[in-house]
């Protein structure tokens, strides 16, 4: 596979009212068509701040970003964003809520676009509550909706900052295996922030683990483990020697 998205010596500064922040300093590494990435490093280091970057909602101060190639734009439609929380509106139902950023990009009245929103929805066990409001749904239900809202824009590359987070410990495994088969079943590519190591490693095909701030890009991992399932792979073997070296790199 083609290399998808490129950060290249990416650095940023932000100012405050007493001094200029250096938040990031040279950030490079690359991710491929299809792969299912993941950055960790400490808290403040500019994890979402990369996100940010990369969907285009901040300009670097130096370096370059490239999609398929081409540089990134302000607010680039060719990139989805699923934050911390889901951000279903409640005076909205489910449809209502999956048909939104097509609403926001005048494309709400364009069959196809509807047909393939209805195809998502019944792909992923949803279509039934089409016509429920947010609270009428479970945390992992609506995390779902938030994914196929976000698909349904047929974006290239998927942005996820801590989407899990919300979530009590046993819907987020849950939940990890669902958004997982989802995104993989649809092909696309992914880039998961997170601060639980053991998320990243049962997600992810590699793990870009940064240094505090300025941060920089201390390691890059390439994971391989046995298992079709986030669950299943945090059963393997390997798991723990993975788990303490990138913990090691991140102390």
């Amino acid at each position: 596979m083609k290399n998808l998205l490129e950060m290249n010596g990416v650095k940023y500064f932000y100012q405050t009212k007493e001094s200029e922040i250096n938040a990031l300093e040279n950030i490079s590494f690359s991710i491929k068509e299809r792969d299912f990435s993941s950055i960790v490093g400490p808290s403040g280091c500019g994890k979402t701040t990369i996100l940010s970057l990369i969907a285009g909602l901040l300009t670097p101060s130096e370096g370059a970003i490239t999609l398929n190639g081409s540089p990134i734009t302000k607010n680039d439609s060719r990139i989805g964003y699923m934050f911390q929380r889901d951000h279903l509106f409640e005076w909205r139902n489910i449809w209502q809520n999956i048909i939104l950023g097509l609403e926001v990009q005048k494309k709400h009245k364009q069959p196809e676009k509807l047909a393939f929103a209805e195809e998502l929805l019944k792909k992923y066990d949803l279509y039934n509550f089409k016509n429920k409001k947010p609270r009428q749904l479970s945390g992992g239900m609506r995390q779902r909706v938030a994914l196929i809202r976000t698909l349904v824009l047929e974006p290239q590359l998927l942005l996820l900052d801590e989407p899990f987070s919300a979530l009590d410990f046993q819907t987020r495994l849950k939940v990890c295996d669902d958004v997982y088969d989802i995104i993989k079943s649809e092909q696309k590519t992914a880039l998961l922030v997170t601060h639980d190591i053991s998320e990243a490693l049962s997600m992810s095909d590699k793990i870009i683990i940064l240094t505090k701030r300025p941060a920089v890009v201390k390691k890059v991992v390439d994971i391989s483990f046995q298992g079709a399932t986030p669950l299943a792979k945090r059963e393997d073997k390997e798991f723990g020697k993975y788990f303490e070296m990138i913990w090691r790199n991140l102390v």
